[in-house]
């Protein structure tokens, strides 16, 4: 009991971190639509906003990364707090300065360095935040506790393109011209950003490793060929995400010939990132230590009341009515049916879930036109089968390392380097084929994760 309640205040301001962050995240999904069409941009370019987000990720966890090597980890050097209380610091900041480039009317360039410089505040969150997670409890829970996180990052993303497409697409366009029409919501978001940074430096957090320690064990991270690998999976995972999510508008106005507006396509977005929540949510519990027959019914409950959401955010914000959108509880039936078969074990539901998001991706591109308008459902679909990738793909990676988990959590990190990636890589694709060959991009990347879930794993891994 004594252990549940000082882990309780971590966690609650853990999720919240979460939830703030997948919220900003997502709504680059809305931003490379808008700046597409504000600065009239190829694919490629329009994709860069992501490229500007997420090298920052590569550059921040670098440094963690060398810092780490001296023994001067900032994690352990600063403690878990500071170090998540310096990175919304900075979160913020960038959020009032990407306001002041609306207000002042800057050039696309200015609005690419905003965005680095918030990826370099975030880059701290994820240093910090996801091992921080792993070790609040069980060992063998570390999975689950990660995955009931993600989940809320996930609400985050999920309520990111509703909101933002509704406000930015529906409301503030209509009487703010340009990019001034993104001032009010950053500035929100800044403020929002730095009242968390007081809840957190005011919140009394246990430190659950001891601050300072030098590391004992002098074997080189580089010679655990798992985390090598599992490093590598989290480069195509996140490119993955990542390219589906920012290339899902383009992909739905052009491949259905004009016939769905922005701020529609906008809020479809949100049942891909949606998918996630829910998945997640399944996989909290479904990796959790409940009984089978609680597992069913916690999860029964949890995918019919985060669907409720979705459903009930887009209908009022969007108008998209139940015969719209009634195909993606068939998936959520399969991703239930798949998440059993997986059962608890981390690296048998990654391979599954990867080998079906590659399907849904095959069928996607629907590259003979066999069906019917409804088809981008398959993609949309994928973020149900994403939902457990990171935390899964995280917590085999760094099992094992002891002492090394933070500077092993740097090195993964560091491979959200596959946000920036891929998704211009995807959007040069789309300029000189099409929108729908461009999405070979994350199909490639899915069937490394299948190769990870099946062997990667556990090469030259020492088993306790």
């Amino acid at each position: 009991m004594k252990k549940l309640s000082s882990n309780f205040l971590p966690m609650v301001s853990i999720t919240i971190l979460f939830f703030m962050w997948g919220f900003i995240t997502s709504l680059n999904d809305i931003l490379i639509p808008f700046f597409k069409s504000a600065y009239t941009l190829t694919h490629f370019e329009a994709n860069v906003v992501q490229l500007a987000f997420f090298i920052a990720y590569f550059v921040g966890s670098l440094i963690f990364f060398f810092l780490s090597k001296i023994n001067k980890d900032p994690i352990y050097k600063l403690g878990y707090k500071l170090t998540l209380e310096i990175g919304l610091v900075i979160s913020g900041v960038a959020c009032f300065l990407f306001s002041l480039s609306a207000q002042l009317n800057l050039s696309f360039f200015f609005f690419l360095s905003t965005l680095f410089l918030l990826g370099i505040g975030l880059t701290f969150l994820q240093v910090a935040a996801n091992p921080f997670v792993s070790i609040l409890g069980n060992k063998e829970t570390a999975s689950s506790r990660l995955n009931l996180s993600q989940a809320f990052n996930s609400l985050g993303t999920t309520l990111g393109p509703a909101l933002g497409g509704y406000f930015i697409f529906g409301i503030l366009l209509k009487n703010i011209q340009g990019v001034q029409a993104l001032r009010e919501p950053y500035m929100i978001l800044g403020l929002l950003l730095g009242l968390l940074a007081l809840f957190i430096h005011n919140s009394k957090i246990e430190e659950p490793e001891k601050v300072g320690n030098k590391t004992k064990d002098k074997t080189s991270i580089f010679k655990y060929t798992y985390l090598l690998l599992g490093a590598l999976g989290i480069f195509f995972y996140v490119g993955a995400e990542v390219s589906i999510g920012s290339n899902m508008v383009a992909y739905l106005t052009e491949v259905l010939n004009g016939e769905i507006s922005h701020e529609k396509a906008s809020s479809y977005l949100s049942y891909y990132w949606g998918g996630m929540m829910i998945g997640r949510f399944l996989g909290a519990v479904s990796l959790s230590r409940e009984k089978k027959e609680k597992k069913i019914i916690y999860m029964l409950l949890l995918a019919v009341g985060s669907f409720l959401v979705i459903f009930f955010v887009n209908y009022y914000l969007h108008n998209l009515t139940f015969d719209m959108v009634w195909y993606f509880l068939i998936f959520m039936v399969l991703n239930f049916l798949f998440f059993y078969i997986g059962g608890a074990k981390p690296e048998r539901t990654l391979a599954i879930f990867a080998l079906v998001n590659s399907i849904l991706l095959i069928l996607g591109m629907n590259p003979f036109s066999i069906f019917s308008s409804n088809f981008f459902w398959f993609l949309l679909a994928i973020g149900l089968f994403n939902s457990i990738m990171w935390s899964n793909l995280f917590t085999l990676a760094i099992d094992n390392l002891k002492e090394k988990t933070p500077q092993a959590s740097s090195m993964l990190v560091m491979m959200i380097l596959g946000g920036a990636i891929l998704p211009p890589l995807q959007g040069l694709l789309a300029d000189y084929y099409n929108i729908k060959i461009s999405f070979l991009i994350p199909l490639i990347s899915y069937i490394y994760l299948i190769f990870y879930g099946l062997k990667g794993y556990k090469i030259n891994k020492k088993f306790e």
